[in-house]
């Protein structure tokens, strides 16, 4: 018994620290830029030419909208998915589908349209 403890004891000093010959000091991780794809890709490049919100997701503030003059809502496509939160402290969001060249009104008493936005760099 006291072989099997002092030959354990010999195996776990003998131990060490592993080293290797590469030395990494000098490298960097690559550019993320250089390994992304499709809308990874286009968002990455947007950002990189400045436009720091390039599928347009920012909240938009409601203007007096009266159907002569709806609150514009920009969009690269016919129709937009639009999400209205009538009342401030409102804990719902009631959404609505918007086509290109029609006025719609949300349940509140606004009026909302589509209006074209310019498609990412």
């Amino acid at each position: 018994m006291a072989s099997l403890i002092a030959r354990s004891l010999v195996l776990n000093t003998r131990r060490g620290v592993q080293l290797t010959s590469v030395r990494f000091a000098n490298k960097m991780m690559a550019d993320p830029l250089e390994h992304a794809t499709g809308l990874e890709k286009q968002e990455l490049m947007s950002k990189a030419a400045g436009n720091e919100n390039p599928f347009d997701m920012r909240v938009y503030k409601r203007v007096s909208g009266d159907q002569a003059n709806p609150t514009c809502v920009p969009s690269f496509y016919d129709r937009r998915l639009v999400g209205c939160i009538c009342e401030e402290d409102a804990t719902s969001i009631n959404w609505m589908w918007l086509e290109k060249g029609e006025s719609k009104r949300c349940e509140c008493g606004y009026w909302f349209q589509l209006a074209d936005a310019k498609p990412m760099v």
